[in-house]
């Protein structure tokens, strides 16, 4: 019996953000970061570098007589962008515009009808939250911390 869809959902959402032509020069990693900054955009699903959980989720019961659950749960995702010069608006409008994709991508189109359900794991699932950080130390870096909130049933 599934206990929860937040596998299936992480792994859609990996999915869908890889194949995003948006993204072919993107890192997309999956959950915490290596040490490896050969690209100056990267994206984390399952990750932020302010907390510690990677998904956090609630379950109740549907209804009456206890045979579905209602699942809801936000998956946590850091955006950055970095430069080795000094400009800050330019990192900031670089980091907005990769969650700008990441909304994009999780929005039913006629190519990809199934993407706010993250391909069947869930019922619906959208970008809910954001905290940006800027930072100046060798260059310039702009993170934005954000948040995929899905409902489920299982």
């Amino acid at each position: 019996m599934m206990t929860s869809r937040v596998p299936a959902a992480v792994d859609a959402l990996l999915a869908i953000l890889t194949a995003a032509p948006a993204f072919a020069e993107v890192d997309v990693v999956d959950g915490p970061a290596a040490v490896n900054y050969t690209r100056l955009k990267r994206l984390y699903v399952g990750w932020q570098p302010t907390s510690a959980a990677a998904v956090s989720l609630t379950q109740d019961f549907n209804a009456a007589g206890a045979r579905t659950r209602d699942e809801a749960f936000t998956i946590a995702c850091y955006a950055e962008a970095r430069a080795g010069d000094t400009v800050m608006k330019d990192r900031r409008d670089e980091v907005f515009a990769l969650v700008g994709e990441v909304e994009t991508a999780l929005r039913a189109t006629n190519s990809a009808p199934t993407a706010p359900t993250l391909n069947g794991a869930v019922l619906w699932a959208h970008l809910t939250a954001g905290d940006l950080t800027q930072v100046q130390a060798e260059g310039s870096l702009a993170g934005l911390a954000f948040t995929v909130t899905c409902q489920a049933r299982i």
